[in-house]
């Protein structure tokens, strides 16, 4: 492994998404969704730990959330847990993390993920993500991992290259988020479009010019953190985070940069995002119901997700089709799948009539 190559893992989100399985002292990041003994985190952290040293590997995230980390990854020492007091998106926190990183190595080359993202077959992620960091090194260039799409997916990002393959890197004509069902179909139908994963490669340098043209005013804050050596003193970093514009890196600098580049790859994919992509990757039973935490016995029931924080409690099902059914501690939520976009609705109305104790 190259000795100047680092990792950042955003690991702060709040998971909304998945309200009431996931709240906010508990966000999905942190939770073992799939099964397989090891939270979302500890397996992005086990990824990456064979891409580049261990102790290259920095963690993202909210103060709130760091004794999660801490012990949800016992390798990672406080020094390299960097954490936001306030919620800023991603912009200002790959801002931190690339100079907190250049203070170290100012010729140091970046990988951006995040932490509660599924890659079913991790050598041909590992291939892809060295062979991006290879091409970061010798071109200029911000880089984004492109996955091929499987489906018409209306929840994810669409990155548009011209005569793309699996494997090859172009350059990105055109970005867009979210289309709707009919424009996401023809995008999966023409060969030319690659997902967005959301996980990105890249120079300090490079990312920290790219900050200074695109976003000035965050560019402008970092810079009064940065002594006359080129180092950043990270207990200045707080207030002018919280200054800082609440802008994702997407926005702010891969749909606006000239220099952008997509890696068009395939290695099982998914951001589990949403609890429709969660219930496409789970088992499933013989009518398609998905069990994920606890016991359920469902009859006349198809296509349904049930979740509840207890292990002991066991849900009767009667009667349902295509519903998410999800009980946590003091929530219970029974919302048709189709209909899932509603649950931050419900969130935003559940906490102004009773403030946090539910969310």
């Amino acid at each position: 492994m190259e000795d100047n190559r680092y990792c950042v893992i955003m690991a702060g989100g709040v998971s909304s998404r998945f309200w009431p399985f996931c709240r906010a002292d508990r966000p999905k990041q942190f939770l073992d969704l799939l099964g397989i003994g090891r939270s979302l985190l500890q397996s992005t952290y086990d990824r990456f730990a064979s891409i580049v040293p261990k102790d290259h590997i920095f963690i993202s995230t909210h103060e709130q959330y760091v004794n999660w980390v801490m012990e949800q990854l016992p390798d990672v020492p406080r020094e390299r847990i960097l954490a936001e007091e306030q919620r800023r998106n991603t912009a200002p926190c790959v801002a931190w993390a690339a100079y907190h990183i250049r203070s170290i190595d100012p010729n140091a080359t970046m990988i951006v993920t995040p932490a509660d993202h599924l890659v079913l077959q991790e050598e041909l992620f590992r291939k892809a993500a060295l062979k991006g960091m290879d091409f970061v090194d010798e071109t200029p260039s911000l880089l984004t991992l492109g996955v091929k799409p499987t489906r018409a997916e209306t929840e994810y990002g669409y990155i548009q290259v011209e005569g793309a393959s699996k494997g090859t890197i172009q350059p990105v004509k055109t970005f867009t988020e979210k289309p709707n069902r009919e424009l996401a179909q023809v995008f999966v139908d023409s060969g030319e479009f690659f997902w967005n994963s959301g996980i990105f490669i890249w120079k300090v340098q490079s990312i920290i010019a790219a900050i200074r043209t695109y976003l000035p005013e965050i560019y402008s804050r970092f810079e009064t953190c940065v002594d006359s050596s080129g180092h950043i003193d990270d207990s200045l970093v707080h207030k002018q985070m919280s200054a800082c514009p609440i802008i994702s890196i997407d926005i702010g600098i891969m749909e606006r940069a000239t220099n952008v580049y997509v890696l068009c790859a395939d290695f099982g994919w998914s951001d589990i995002g949403t609890w429709g992509s969660l219930y496409h990757l789970s088992q499933k039973d013989a009518n398609e119901n998905a069990v994920l935490c606890g016991r359920a016995s469902c009859y006349d029931s198809r296509k349904n997700i049930i979740t509840t924080s207890n292990n002991k409690k066991l849900v009767i099902l009667d009667g349902l089709e295509d519903y998410i059914i999800s009980d946590s501690e003091n929530v219970l939520l029974i919302c048709r799948k189709d209909e899932e976009q509603r649950i931050r609705q419900f969130v935003n109305e559940t906490k102004n009539r009773f403030g946090n104790e539910y969310i």
